[in-house]
């Protein structure tokens, strides 16, 4: 079959194909569409970028649109899984682009946005639900959300799926599905994991594989320069100036790498954006936008964009760093070269990242041709670690010319402070403003009146009797021995348990081992009383 029409499409899917610009279907739609069509399950494999979401997308709206039923509440007629949001959104965007011209609804659910919204959107029920694992199970907890009505279930990315450990959560919404249904499987590898999987959920499945499993792509051209990790980013710089790197995406291993990436990008005068998981769902869809319009010339994405990226007119992706996983080198070096376009990926390894290379040569069978490093790299790199090294210390420094600490002294200002000359400067400050001179401010301070019951007719000061005198004696007694208190009321009662020589600890009157709290020498108190029968003294008022 070398056209769609000879698929027996329903007239209203090939003229949206027609308006898309669709005529020739790739290798994966030619072998798997006629399979789906006929109700089969099917195992898919194939690399990204070669039409897979067409696959599946197109006999599901035929099927769809020539049996129509209505779902029930909160319940959809065929179910896309996805490994991430703009993957999921992108799949959600296809159904909609090849049923335009049919009364089809079709609904995306995925974390990071509000949930109240998607809940509203399943209550009538839908055609087609596409939706990341883990927010499709927390619609199903909340009672908001069926699968018992699920006629056809597809898994796009399913090795990234296991890659991302969503295998309990895929056990668990094929136990929510109905066993009678139609399963579709497609991956761009094919592990051990992946067939086991398809062993235990698909049901005498089709086999349909367009290229050798983890081959890369032909169309791209591939290449590594070995380098040392501080010459990284000097040399990406440098391979952005290149007129040919066009529209470029980055890969990073980590969030924060994508992010510093950014910011050194951003120094040296590129438009740049980064997404990763650490940002929000509308964050990641304006960055996406902005490039996809050409706003901005370099994405920076970890691997959890590396299958969610579908734009056309990609002309270089980078690894920065090269993924650990080498499934991933795959994926990543499938953004470009898309619909039969050429593309070229370009790696930087350092020397930890070697062992990565091999694993990626042993998986593609295939070894990364190395490139040259342009003259002048270590020197480039140099001066780009000074000026970092500048501006640090210029957020640093510029600070502190705002504080009174880095004010010169007046000697040093030829004895002048802030305030003006010394011999001009008000003599003190008071809370009400300057000062006059000490003589005019003490003498002003003796002719204030004073109050009568401080001083005596002679002007000397009155001894004010202690406050406490005014208390009842039964009332100032410790409370601990039964004597009055020094000082408050009078002189203390002897304490005939209390040594007077020195050791002001209390003994157990026997000449024992110094008395602690708790009766023993583990206490904490140094005054501590002792234990047992206490004399409280004689009874004031007997």
């Amino acid at each position: 079959m070398t056209k769609f029409t000879d698929f027996g499409l329903a007239e209203p899917i090939l003229a949206a194909l027609a308006t898309a610009g669709y005529e020739t279907p790739t290798p994966i739609q030619t072998q798997a569409i006629p399979q789906v069509m006929s109700g089969r399950d099917l195992l898919g494999i194939a690399q990204t970028g070669t039409g897979k979401t067409a696959a599946f997308a197109l006999p599901i709206i035929q099927r769809l649109t020539s049996e129509r039923r209505r779902p029930g509440p909160h319940g959809c007629r065929s179910l896309v899984l996805a490994p991430t949001r703009e993957l999921a959104s992108q799949i959600a965007e296809s159904f909609r682009s090849y049923g335009a011209n049919l009364v089809l609804s079709v609904e995306v659910v995925f974390g990071g946005v509000s949930i109240g919204k998607q809940e509203r959107a399943l209550q009538r029920g839908i055609d087609v639900l596409v939706a990341t694992p883990g927010r499709l199970l927390d619609l199903v907890d909340r009672g908001t959300c069926r699968l018992d009505a699920v006629e056809i279930l597809v898994l796009d990315e399913a090795d990234q799926m296991l890659d991302l450990g969503f295998i309990h959560s895929l056990k668990r919404i094929a136990k929510l599905v109905p066993k009678k249904r139609q399963s579709l499987f497609f991956s761009a590898t094919m592990p051990a994991a992946i067939a086991a999987l398809a062993a235990n959920y698909l049901t005498d499945p089709v086999e349909v594989a367009v290229a050798p499993v983890a081959t890369t792509v032909d169309r791209v051209e591939q290449g590594v320069f070995f380098c040392e990790t501080r010459e990284k980013q000097a040399l990406l710089e440098h391979l952005l100036r290149q007129p040919s790197f066009d529209r470029v995406i980055v890969f990073t291993r980590t969030k924060h790498g994508a992010d510093r990436v950014v910011k050194h990008l951003a120094r040296a005068g590129f438009d740049a954006a980064a997404i990763h998981g650490n940002k929000s769902q509308p964050q990641r869809e304006r960055a996406l936008a902005a490039f996809r319009d050409g706003e901005i010339g370099v994405l920076i994405a970890t691997d959890i964009a590396a299958r969610g990226i579908d734009i056309d007119g990609i002309s270089h992706v980078v690894n920065f760093d090269l993924p650990n996983i080498p499934e991933s080198y795959v994926h990543r070096i499938g953004r470009t070269a898309r619909a039969g376009a050429d593309g070229s990926a370009v790696s930087l390894c350092n020397a930890e990242e070697r062992a990565y290379l091999k694993n990626i040569e042993r998986l593609t069978r295939r070894q990364v041709p190395k490139l040259p490093l342009p003259q002048g790299l270590a020197a480039m790199a140099a001066a780009q670690a000074k000026e970092a090294r500048r501006e640090i210390d210029d957020e640093v420094v510029a600070p502190r010319s705002h504080h009174h600490a880095g004010r010169p002294s007046d000697e040093r200002r030829g004895g002048e402070g802030r305030r003006g000359p010394a011999e001009t400067r008000p003599q003190g400050k008071g809370p009400r403003g300057p000062r006059g001179p000490r003589e005019e401010f003490r003498a002003r301070d003796e002719n204030r009146p004073r109050p009568e019951n401080r001083r005596t007719e002679d002007g000397r000061r009155r001894e004010e009797p202690h406050r406490r005198d005014d208390v009842p004696a039964s009332a100032m007694r410790d409370t601990r021995h039964g004597e009055t208190v020094a000082g408050r009321g009078g002189p203390a009662a002897p304490r005939d348990h209390v040594r007077r020589d020195g050791d002001q600890r209390p003994r157990n009157g026997a000449g024992g081992k110094p008395m602690t709290r708790g009766g023993g020498p583990g206490g904490n108190r140094g005054d501590a009383r002792p234990q047992g029968n206490r004399s409280r003294g004689p009874r004031r008022d007997a």
